[in-house]
């Protein structure tokens, strides 16, 4: 066995484990490490913020399905992850996270930029571990990675003292890379009565979730669905699971969900749920939520069953085997006639023509629908898009077309503002040929913008759609419907001008303020390969719509805005704030 530092270890794992990438910012707990990584053969991104690094690392694993990698310093810096740590738990992405920690004699001692990583990031990661000794860390290393993409995927942090990766030992590596496993714990009598229950229902709908897409089941998806003739509704992590522009396909259900989707919800007969949890911001008032309909839920994680929305049957194991279990059954069951859902899907188009997902595509200001609509006509079907977290974020679910799996990426449970771009940036450097997009608020944007600084630095070709409003618009929005427009602290009139901004960074930029000109600039934006911006000066009074109130059904949506009759003068003023 050779003999190797506690950094040469970890680094000499991470290859093992298929690392590529890392991203990262060195401190004083780590330079070991970033000494035996001068020559390591791993490429580093050194990012201005180590949230960045977490949030990078997330987008790169959303897209490519493997553990994204982010490393820091011990004290701040650790605890600089946690956000996007956290972030990858509730939307289970597996992420490995390295943090620097004090040398083990000084651990407990209040040494400089000590803080108790393990401890404080038990909730916010699947698992975390505090290396010892330099020969643990191979083990480790590879225990870190089957937890982070095993089972239900998230994230799993690994501490390792600076005198460990000083420490010089024996090495000794497992022998071949973590392949994810899953289990199940259905049997064939639990499928078969699956099967009976679609079988049975004439209203059925598939409503899938991230669970889908983490066990890379949207073939399956889509099978299941034309087979039995069932519409489709996906949540905002499930967006790309299946086609939007499939004739089976509802679109988003829940707080923004559309008109036809939410009533096809409240009015089904059976309710499929798939890699899905019966989040809050989709049931709205649970007692409400499709109360009529008997319910089968599919998902690795046993805890999700009845935690949230009590279950008539559920198919505990990963997704794809589930589905691929249930089309088996129901194929073998040919003989007997299929369910006719063709009233069923009538009446989703009834409601879909009562109340179409829309804007006022006359106006003569920039609407953020259509920016959103104008991308995806010029945007490639493999682009990839992550957004932030607002307004922004729920036109572009919405109003994009959604063609393949792994081309989506938000923070959806967490909710984490800044997001966006730091995980677009995660994601080009997966997949550095294909165009990734980060939609942004002009709200979150200023808490990641610094690492406009990472782009240029590595070339890396994220092109940047600044939704820009002038407030946070989410916020606005809700003090206009529930606080009696009470507006307190949303007015970003005092933000930087974006397109200075990313020229002194050496980003080429342009603003859009003129709606003939949007198709052209977006175009111009993605003819090259380079980090792009455009400032888009959109209706500062749009609001996004539907929206469910607090405490209502998914029924009792707002489906339309009101239209009083705006003065001049007023709409000088609003356009000031």
């Amino acid at each position: 066995m050779a003999l190797l530092s506690g950094s040469e270890q970890l680094l000499e794992s991470l290859k093992r484990e298929g690392v590529k990438v890392i991203f990262g910012l060195p401190g004083g707990a780590v330079l070991p490490l970033y000494d035996a990584l001068y020559s390591a053969g791993i490429h580093h991104l050194l990012v201005r913020h180590e949230q960045a690094a977490a949030f990078a690392a997330d987008g790169y694993a959303r897209v490519t399905g493997q553990a994204g990698v982010c490393l820091a310093t011990s004290g701040p810096g650790a605890t600089n992850l946690m956000t996007g740590l956290t972030s990858a738990l509730m939307d289970s992405i597996p992420v490995v996270a390295l943090t620097g920690q004090v040398p083990l004699p000084l651990i407990g001692k209040d040494a400089f930029q000590e803080a108790d990583t393990v401890g404080m990031c038990l909730p916010a990661t699947k698992r975390a571990f505090l290396a010892r000794k330099a020969a643990d860390i191979p083990g480790i290393i590879h225990e870190a990675f089957e937890t982070a993409i095993s089972g239900r995927p998230g994230p799993v942090l690994v501490d390792v003292p600076k005198s460990v990766l000083l420490e010089v030992s024996e090495a000794a590596f497992p022998a071949a890379a973590v392949k994810p496993h899953r289990g199940r714990e259905w049997n064939a009598e639990e499928v078969a009565r699956a099967a009976d229950m679609i079988l049975e229902s004439r209203c059925a709908v598939l409503y899938v979730g991230g669970g889908a897409i983490a066990s890379e089941a949207p073939a399956e998806v889509r099978e299941i669905a034309e087979l039995t003739h069932i519409p489709v509704t996906t949540t905002v992590m499930g967006l790309g699971a299946f086609p939007s522009r499939h004739p089976l396909s509802l679109g988003m259900l829940g707080m923004h969900g559309s008109y036809a989707t939410n009533m096809a919800v409240t009015h089904s007969d059976l309710l499929i749920a798939v890699g899905a949890r019966f989040d809050d911001r989709v049931t709205g008032r649970v007692d409400k939520f499709a109360a009529d309909a008997r319910k089968i839920q599919l998902d690795v994680d046993p805890s999700e069953i009845n935690k949230n929305i009590h279950v008539d049957l559920a198919l505990v194991g990963d997704a794809r085997d589930s589905l691929r279990a249930l089309i088996d059954e129901l194929k073998r069951r040919a003989a007997k006639p299929a369910p006719d859902r063709e009233h069923w899907l009538k009446r989703i188009e009834a409601w879909r023509s009562e109340h179409p997902l829309g804007y006022d595509r006359y106006a003569n200001v920039v609407k953020p629908q259509y920016v959103i609509e104008a991308l995806a006509q010029a945007a490639d079907d493999d682009a990839i898009i992550a957004v932030d977290v607002g307004q922004h974020q729920m036109w572009a679910a919405q109003f994009y077309d959604f063609k393949r799996p792994r081309t989506w990426l938000s923070s959806s449970g967490l909710g984490s503002m800044g997001y966006g771009f730091p995980a677009a940036m995660g994601a080009q450097m997966a997949f550095p040929d294909r165009q990734v997009i980060a939609i942004v608020g002009d709200g979150g944007f200023q808490m990641t913008l610094n690492d406009l600084a990472t782009a240029v630095q590595y070339r890396v070709p994220v092109k940047i759609v600044v939704i820009n409003n002038r407030a946070l618009g989410m916020v606005r929005q809700w003090q206009e419907i529930f606080f009696e427009k009470r507006y307190c602290d949303i007015d970003l009139n005092f933000a930087p001008d974006f397109v200075k901004l990313a020229e002194a960074y050496g980003i080429r930029a342009a603003r859009v303020e003129h709606r003939t000109d949007v198709p052209d600039a977006l175009r111009d934006m993605l003819s090259d390969r380079e980090p792009r911006l455009v400032d888009f000066s959109v209706d500062p009074a749009e609001n996004c719509y539907p929206i469910v109130p607090p405490g209502a059904s998914i029924a009792e949506m707002v489906v339309e805005p009101p239209r009083p009759v705006v003065e001049e003068e007023a709409l000088d003023d609003l356009w000031a704030v």
